[in-house]
C-alpha cells in the first residue's frame, strides 16, 4: 500500500495505528485524514494537506470533512513549468512552443493574478510577429487550448490582461 499512493486522492489513516503511513503520504504530498482512535490524543499539524476526526464518525461526517479537504487542497495547487517547455498542474502535463513558455511563465509566477496585457506583449516583442494586439490574442487564444485538457483556463480582463487560473470543472 505505501507504495502506491495515489496523489490527488485522501487518504484515511487510522491514527496513531498507522503513523508511519501518515509519515509516507505527508513525504508524498498525499492529503490526508487521521481517524484518531478511541483515547489517542489528537495530532498537531498545520499541513493543510491534513485533517483529522475522532472515531466512530457517521459517513455523512466522514463524506463532508474528506470533501472540505479536498476543497482545500485543490485551492493551493499551482502550475509548474519547466525550462524545456512542459506544465504540469495536478497529475498532468503538456508541452508548449518557446513562445508559450514565454507568456505562460508569467502567468504562472501570477497564478491567480491580473497579468497587464502590456507585461504579455513585452514576453513576445523580439519574437517575428513582434507584440502587436492581435499577435497576443493569437498566442493566448492558442495557450487556451493547449492547456484546456489540464484543469486550467486563462480568464480575459478586458482591457486590462489575463488571469491563470484552475478551471471550474462540472461535477466536482
Amino acid at each position: 500500500m505505501l507504495g502506491t499512493l495515489d496523489r490527488e486522492e485522501v487518504q484515511l489513516v487510522r491514527w496513531p495505528a498507522e503513523a508511519a503511513l501518515r509519515d509516507h503520504c505527508r513525504a508524498l504530498g498525499v492529503p490526508r485524514l487521521l481517524v484518531v482512535e478511541r483515547g489517542a490524543s489528537a495530532p498537531i499539524s498545520a499541513d493543510f494537506r491534513e485533517d483529522w476526526v475522532r472515531a466512530p464518525i457517521c459517513k455523512n461526517d466522514l463524506k463532508a470533512r474528506v470533501a472540505a479537504l479536498r476543497a482545500r487542497v485543490s485551492a493551493h495547487r499551482v502550475p509548474q513549468l519547466d525550462p524545456s517547455g512542459v506544465i504540469r498542474f495536478g497529475t498532468r502535463s503538456v508541452t508548449i512552443s518557446p513562445t508559450q513558455a514565454e507568456l505562460l511563465e508569467l502567468l504562472v509566477e501570477r497564478f491567480g493574478q491580473l497579468v497587464p496585457r502590456k507585461a504579455l506583449g513585452a514576453r513576445i516583442a523580439g519574437r517575428p510577429g513582434g507584440a502587436t494586439r492581435n499577435a497576443l490574442d493569437l498566442h493566448i487564444m492558442r495557450l487556451r487550448r493547449r492547456i484546456q485538457p489540464l484543469g486550467l483556463a486563462i480568464r480575459t480582463a478586458w482591457g486590462r490582461g489575463y488571469l491563470l487560473e484552475a478551471a471550474e470543472l462540472d461535477g466536482r
